[in-house]
């Protein structure tokens, strides 16, 4: 099969879908790896690494797009990419539909086949959303201590370790893989963290890995509570190809203290706060009800190094199986959109 790889076209989007390594793999399966000049040089992968293990490099998208049959990309597809993309191609990427109906229906209108990596469902967990979210989490919490400084408008706090003073507090709405890697972090450094969840028997795991942390089944009246003296919330609510619950209210929003942070990471699926609304790298903040907010769209694009090779590792084995024509149930959870209908609930 011939395998494309584009240069992403989101603004400030820096990953590379597969890495040299990946594309070595996939060539010496027997196909074809073409890719956009330059698409993976912001991630530390120049066009000779890939040309040097038989990669063919395209001089720009409309040719990527034109020799390829299957588009393998980390975001989904921007205006210009859509205008490229046909009903034969095979498109494999973070879709997120459930928080962009006017690309639902541009990818219906086109009738091609696309499969969302974060609807990619095996044993009931998703191993394809599972790397960018464990790295999302830990950015979540970097994100967070920097705009909690004093010149970024925060309230002027360090989130622990720090011998005879209160520790920061942080509240973490739940408990799957960037939420525990967010509390993760914060609880490393020395900060008092709370994290809510619906449920029980993630709780329960949590507290014998976490000893010192509050752990809390999710409620309004919990959440209510642990908002009022929340220095930093990390919303990380995620249900499989849904759009992003409102867990927390524009009411609960004003019951934080003046100068405190949110960082939502659900805002790929809509966001779980009321108040959030898509950001930039540019742009990765604003501030309403004197609260900072921050709910970037492509978190892990921020450290494309990491994140390109991670996200490379995962899909690799699920980009053999497309090539291969093996569609197993875990993919055929992924299939978004086919023939101009759409797939999954939204």
């Amino acid at each position: 099969m011939h395998i494309g790889i584009p240069k992403e076209t989101k603004i400030a989007e820096k990953r590379v879908a597969l890495t040299p390594s990946a594309c070595a793999e996939l060539v010496k399966a027997g196909h074809t790896v073409h890719m956009e000049a330059t698409a993976g040089i912001a991630a530390g992968f120049p066009d000779s690494e890939y040309t040097k293990i038989g990669v063919k490099i395209e001089a720009d998208a409309a040719a990527l797009y034109k020799s390829a049959q299957m588009i393998v990309k980390v975001k989904e597809p921007q205006k210009g990419d859509l205008q490229n993309l046909t009903k034969d191609h095979l498109l494999f990427c973070y879709l997120h539909l459930a928080a962009e109906p006017n690309l639902t229906a541009e990818l219906k209108k086109i009738g091609l086949t696309a499969v969302a990596f974060e609807t990619v469902e095996k044993d009931g967990k998703t191993p394809l959303l599972a790397p960018m979210s464990a790295v999302a989490g830990r950015l979540a919490i970097q994100l967070g201590t920097w705009f909690l400084h004093a010149p970024r408008g925060g309230r002027g706090l360090l989130m622990g370790g720090i011998a005879g003073l209160q520790d920061g507090r942080v509240t973490v709405i739940g408990g799957g893989v960037s939420g525990t890697e967010a509390a993760h972090l914060a609880y490393q450094m020395g900060a008092h963290v709370t994290l809510l969840d619906i449920n029980e028997k993630r709780l329960a795991e949590l507290k014998a890995e976490y000893p010192r942390m509050e752990l809390v089944k999710s409620t309004p009246a919990a959440i209510s509570d642990a908002l009022k003296k929340t220095d930093l919330l990390v919303g990380s609510v995620y249900v499989v190809g849904k759009r992003a619950p409102h867990v927390v209210s524009e009411e609960q929003v004003k019951m934080m203290p003046e100068g405190s942070v949110i960082v939502d990471i659900s805002i790929d699926q809509g966001g779980c706060v009321a108040t959030s609304r898509p950001c930039t790298h540019e742009m990765p903040v604003y501030t309403q009800h004197g609260v900072i907010h921050s709910a970037i769209t492509n978190l892990p694009g921020a450290v494309p190094r990491t994140s390109s090779i991670a996200l490379s590792n995962a899909i690799l084995p699920y980009v053999h199986k497309l090539a291969k024509g093996e569609w197993d149930d875990a993919l055929m959870k992924g299939v978004n959109v086919q023939g101009g209908e759409l797939k999954i609930a939204l």
